[in-house]
């Protein structure tokens, strides 16, 4: 059964994902996906519970529904009300719930391995490589600027003032990607996050010297 389900879910999530050119598209899920399983098999979580929660993680997320998260909530318990008891459902939905950075300032907790397991593979989806490209590809996505001089970081108090935020794609490294590695949940995740974290600054390095015309 739970492999009937997650395939189910898996098809959903693909063709839900289908046309985001945001960064938050079917491969990032699929990223998501398979790190998830990872992190859960290192650490003992609830694999089927993890794997539905990481493949439906963006479903209910603000950047992608107008800012509205809950009917991307009574999407995910449409989907799944026929093949989970609803005790599991809602499990599932606490989880995708805690998943999102909501600004430097803002805390967010996790209360379950699950939980953490998830949040833990979508923001190492945000940082390395892999991450250094979203980043660019949601700025643009949000014609935003690559870089300003002028306008500096903001290391934002509150949720509200995070989704209000529209600077430059850098800023974004120094608003969250470059606070992720230390935010990790996992002792798997923190592992691998150190080495992300410093292609990131590795990178700036680099795309500072070349702005600057010294490389």
């Amino acid at each position: 059964m739970s492999e009937a389900i997650i395939e189910k879910t898996r098809q959903f999530a693909q063709s839900f994902f289908a046309d985001d050119g945001s960064g938050h598209d079917w491969w990032h899920v699929h990223r998501v996906w398979q790190t998830a399983c990872t992190l859960a098999d290192a650490e003992g979580a609830d694999r089927t519970v993890v794997e539905i929660a990481a493949l439906l993680h963006d479903v209910a997320d603000w950047k992608l529904g107008n800012g509205s998260e809950e009917p991307g909530y009574e999407t995910i318990r449409n989907l799944l009300k026929d093949d989970l008891p609803a005790e599991t459902v809602e499990r599932v939905c606490a989880i995708i719930s805690q998943v999102s950075y909501k600004g430097a300032g803002v805390k967010t907790p996790v209360d379950s391995l699950e939980g953490q397991v998830v949040q833990d593979a979508d923001r190492l989806d945000a940082i390395g490589a892999v991450g250094i490209a979203r980043a660019f590809a949601y700025g643009g996505n949000r014609n935003r600027l690559i870089h300003d001089p002028g306008h500096e970081p903001v290391l934002h108090q509150s949720f509200g003032e995070y989704k209000k935020n529209k600077g430059p794609s850098i800023n974004h490294f120094y608003e969250k990607l470059l606070l992720l590695k230390d935010r990790m949940n996992t002792p798997t995740a923190r592992a691998i996050a150190d080495q992300r974290h410093r292609f990131m600054e590795q990178y700036l390095q680099q795309f500072f010297g070349e702005w600057d015309g010294k490389l």
